[in-house]
């Protein structure tokens, strides 16, 4: 069980005026944790509208990526005593109605991933983005002994022994922030799952989707995926925990 456990929700936001304030809200009123939002590098009003709806904001000075704006927050968890972290992005596509089953991955997992594509929800994604989700997730599941489907989700939960590793070592790069951190925590023996979650769309604001951006990201993810294999990273050894 999760609830004796200090539990700190990050949401990392860059230009997300129009939705950080609902999502804050909706956190805030579904679950008893405390919200942190990583400004970052917004030149917006999401800090502003993130502080009126309640979180600790971050401010971070320039645009660092998600990757960079995650590793600002797991070192705050660390540093204010969190035992669990949860990240929850700031677009609204991630319901806080299940970060608790997310979390619940804990309890025989040092990270849980709420999975997309995991016989729950409508979320569809189709020619070259879902070829590369699908050989990424394939790739991923040899490396974990476990079924996964969606290692590039970004709604995901970290025990006490992650959120160390992620502070030692968090890659901001394109894809880092999933698939590399993914691919370094495996190597530091940390144990990986997933919880099927249902995702939403965007309130405000238009992901790309188009053909040339989906094959570029299917290029790229690959790319990404090879150089988190080859690249083995420093990383803590880290004690077991119960």
């Amino acid at each position: 069980m999760v609830d004796s456990r200090r539990v700190l929700v990050i949401v990392p936001a860059w230009n997300e005026e129009k939705n950080v304030a609902a999502t804050v809200g909706e956190i805030l009123a579904t679950v008893d944790y405390d919200v942190v939002v990583v400004d970052d590098g917004s030149t917006d009003e999401t800090a502003n509208r993130a502080r009126e709806a309640g979180a600790v904001v971050l401010d971070l000075p320039f645009n660092l990526g998600v990757g960079g704006a995650m590793r600002a927050g797991f070192v705050y968890a660390r540093r204010h005593g969190y035992d669990v972290a949860i990240q929850v992005d700031a677009d609204g596509q991630h319901n806080p109605a299940d970060i608790d089953r997310v979390l619940a991955g804990l309890e025989h997992a040092d990270i849980s991933i709420g999975a997309r594509f995991a016989d729950t929800g409508d979320y569809h994604v189709r020619g070259p983005r879902w070829w590369a989700m699908r050989f990424l997730s394939g790739v991923l599941s040899r490396l974990t002994k476990t079924r996964l489907t969606d290692v590039t989700s970004g709604f995901r939960a970290a025990n006490s022994r992650a959120i160390n590793q992620y502070v030692h070592y968090y890659p901001a790069e394109y894809l880092g922030d999933t698939i590399d951190s993914l691919v370094a925590a495996i190597h530091a023996g940390l144990r990986v799952t997933q919880v099927p979650v249902a995702m939403r769309q965007r309130v405000h604001g238009v992901p790309s989707q188009n053909p040339v951006g989906a094959t570029i990201y299917l290029g790229r993810s690959v790319f990404a995926l090879g150089l988190a294999l080859v690249r083995r990273p420093r990383v803590q050894q880290l004690e077991r925990v119960a």
